[in-house]
């Protein structure tokens, strides 16, 4: 495979509805089987529930919720000779904790008990935006485990 020519990223599109890239990813992430059009159901549905339950706008409380989420540090394994392994603490780029962000969310969401995923997704970005659920204790875990080991972080 030749490597002469540049990488290019690819740019993420947006949605038809809310013309966003953010609420595209989400549906990508929520994709199973390949029905794409059952994911946008799911989200949508949810969307019109947050914006009937919170009264604003459902675009903001998405995006404040994956900000909520969105993880500014996370630990790495690194192999060591003896063939021990370490938690190396990370710093992470913002790309890499939306995506972390939007895993941990739909994680939550589906181990949540509840009727369908549209309302347990609407339910976990609720409970996103006031700082507390599954989602928000995962990234709290996150950074106290990368505060534990944080004598490891020269190892990067």
């Amino acid at each position: 495979m030749s490597r002469r020519g540049t990488a290019e990223k690819k740019t993420a599109k947006s949605d038809p509805i809310y013309r966003n890239r953010l609420v595209n990813m989400l549906v990508n992430r929520i994709l199973k089987h390949g029905k794409k059009s059952l994911a946008y159901q799911i989200l949508y549905r949810a969307m019109k529930r947050v914006q009937q339950k919170e009264q604003r706008n459902p675009l903001s409380v998405l995006r404040q919720a994956i900000r909520q989420i969105t993880p500014d540090i996370a630990v790495k394994t690194r192999r060591k000779k003896g063939g021990s392994t370490q938690q190396v603490p990370i710093e992470i780029g913002s790309t890499q904790g939306k995506v972390l962000a939007i895993r941990w969310l739909l994680e939550a969401a589906r181990k949540r008990s509840g009727r369908n995923m549209a309302f347990k997704l609407s339910s976990e970005l609720g409970d996103a935006l006031k700082g507390k659920g599954a989602a928000i204790r995962k990234k709290e875990e996150t950074r106290k485990m990368a505060e534990a080991n944080r004598a490891f972080a020269h190892f990067r």
